[in-house]
């Protein structure tokens, strides 16, 4: 993957680890430590082929190339980058370079028995010294789709924020996700500093957010028809499949667009991330239906708090909560298998709990434990309320099961501190990216790095909590939780 004025800096991931290997790559890079192909399976490498190394290199470098305005546009012209601070000062990055790795260092991954040292290489984000777009060509759309999170107006603020540096005058919001795009009865939101400028104080989204919409053909026509050529879109895995769908007809369509996404998933399970905007968020303020359940239980004769958290295909809300609380006995995922009854199940050892402790709390994640329910309509969450009443009434012990369900409380808040900052830095990169004439990427934080990758890579499937990781172990620690199987 060679330097050009389309690709100025290159990033090589990996757990915090910087490299510098050979002369043709810039400094800011760190190593990218998944080996995984677009359509979610392990990258069949056959080892005894001499060349194994480089066509996995050659196949990665394929991959993860993000597509550029000049792919369909050969001959688009590339303007100096109007993106200036105070008016005087333009702004590039200066990266130091850091001159040492090796596959001893943290994060760093064996693909075959001798552990090769690999090098992978992603983009990194920022402002680019060319720019593919006239500012005052550029009518710039922002849509909001899928459920609420925390950040959604901070995004949403510095989007409008970054795209008005750069000299845009024409940005508009669509109203209500991709639904806005097709129905007649909403029109475009005028968006402006002054329209934004303390959107971030409150939850929720300015803009309105829908599931599903029209199709991808009315979608376009639509974006045609409103002179739209940059759509900044903010969503999850659903959403950003949208993205790639119409990054693909404009293409068809020989338009030049530039589509960008911004991950957003409370849930944080978009693939390669560190971790997406409202994840922090959502782990703050489920520390409020923790400490409540925790309350209720310890002040109860017997008592037994219950939380249900987001997560219906990965537990990284239940399990970071669980570890931050301190005050949970037992978490439940949905990566990892347990059974409700038996003499290893849930239910037997909260009857211990009650025993010893004489109160317990206990964190279900909404997609847990599925395996036992995939032949009824039940919930996990649900099933574990009903469940354990039934048991103690059974073994005839009196418990007080409380039940709590945070979720939508959660989702409306602001944005925290933490999140905030990332929700700012997404935004204003989503605009260097479009301006840099990328289209059908998403930006996102890879090792504390915030990189530019195909949309492809980023849908592939869910990321999902590792049983074996080092922070499932903490958290089985922090609880002290037993296997129930």
């Amino acid at each position: 993957m060679c330097i050009s004025p389309k690709n100025p800096f290159l990033f090589q991931s990996g757990r915090g680890s910087l490299i510098l290997l050979k002369p043709r790559f810039p400094g800011n890079s760190v190593r990218f430590h998944r080996v995984v192909a677009a359509a979610g399976r392990e990258t069949a490498i056959d080892l005894s082929d001499p060349e194994w190394k480089l066509k996995y290199q050659r196949d990665f470098e394929e991959r993860f190339n993000i597509p550029h305005i000049s792919d369909a546009f050969p001959y688009a012209e590339a303007i100096p980058s109007t993106f200036c601070l105070k008016m005087r000062l333009r702004y590039f990055h200066n990266l130091l370079v850091i001159n040492y790795s090796s596959p001893a260092s943290a994060g760093a991954v064996c693909i075959d028995p001798v552990c090769t040292w690999i090098e992978q290489w992603v983009h990194r984000a920022g402002p680019r010294e060319k720019i593919y777009f006239r500012p005052e060509e550029v009518k710039a759309a922002i849509v909001t789709c899928g459920g609420l999170c925390p950040g959604l107006n901070d995004v949403i603020r510095h989007i409008v924020i970054t795209l008005e540096i750069y000299g845009v005058k024409n940005v508009v919001g669509i109203p209500f996700g991709y639904r806005g795009f097709s129905d007649k009865n909403l029109s475009e939101i005028p968006l402006s500093r002054k329209v934004v400028q303390n959107i971030h104080l409150s939850g929720g989204s300015l803009l309105g957010v829908s599931r599903g919409g029209p199709t991808v053909t009315e979608i376009v026509d639509s974006m045609e028809e409103r002179g739209i050529n940059m759509l900044f879109v903010l969503g999850g895995n659903g959403t950003h499949a949208g993205a790639n769908a119409i990054h693909n007809e404009c293409l068809k369509r020989r338009m030049k667009v530039a589509v960008v996404g911004v991950p957003k998933t409370i849930d944080n399970d978009i693939l390669h991330m560190d971790k997406t905007f409202g994840f922090d968020t959502a782990v703050e303020e489920a520390q409020r239906a923790i400490n409540s359940a925790y309350i209720e239980a310890h002040s109860a004769y017997h008592g037994i708090g219950v939380v249900k958290l987001m997560g219906r295909s990965s537990g990284f809300i239940a399990m970071q909560a669980s570890l931050a609380s301190g005050q949970v006995d037992i978490c439940l995922i949905p990566e990892v298998a347990f059974n409700l009854h038996g003499p290893d199940g849930v239910l037997k050892h909260l009857s211990y709990l009650i025993e010893t402790k004489g109160s317990a709390v206990v964190c279900v994640a909404e997609g847990a434990g599925q395996s036992f329910l995939e032949n009824t309509n039940a919930k996990a969450h649900r099933e574990t309320k009903y469940s354990t009443k039934k048991y103690f009434k059974e073994i005839g012990v009196s418990a007080d099961v409380k039940y709590i369900d945070p979720t939508y409380m959660i989702r409306a808040v602001r944005a925290n501190a933490s999140d905030g900052i990332l929700c700012t830095v997404l935004g204003q990169n989503a605009v260097h990216g479009a301006f840099a004439g990328y289209s059908g990427i998403t930006v996102g934080i890879i090792n504390n790095h915030y990189a530019y990758l195909p949309i492809p890579e980023v849908i592939a499937y869910d990321k999902s909590v590792d049983p074996n990781s080092r922070m499932w172990h903490r958290c089985l620690t922090s609880t002290g939780q037993p296997d129930f199987l």
